[in-house]
């Protein structure tokens, strides 16, 4: 099953940041979701629409965690989860992943809005 991939471009503190992100919108695609795939790069993720839990089960790499309003709001990260980890956020609509210390390296912080009604 392939999944869409979108460009996804914003500003932040440290400037601008493009990525390229692969939408998993139906629930086999939520469930499968990184597992069985390689460690995202620099600039790539995964957005999972009507998300608010993850885990890392079946990973060997750690990722960066970004739990989204439905309007691109930035309500929790969680860095570096590694793998056989649960995170959730009760209130979030939607889960993007990156490349663990990528969040950082972006400068993306609570109440950062990021571009996902486009995705």
């Amino acid at each position: 099953m392939d999944m869409q991939r979108s460009p996804m471009i914003f500003h932040s503190s440290s400037g601008s940041h493009s990525f390229e992100i692969m939408v998993a919108a139906s629930m086999l695609g939520r469930m499968r979701g990184l597992l069985a795939r390689p460690a995202l790069c620099r600039d790539e993720g995964m957005l999972l629409r009507s998300c608010n839990m993850i885990h890392t089960f079946g990973m060997c790499y750690p990722i960066d965690v970004l739990f989204l309003r439905r309007d691109g709001l930035v309500l929790k990260i969680a860095e570096a989860v590694k793998p056989r980890r649960a995170r959730g956020y009760l209130r979030a609509h939607c889960v993007l992943e990156l490349a663990a210390g990528e969040a950082q390296r972006c400068g993306i912080a609570l109440g950062v809005v990021l571009p996902i009604q486009f995705l």
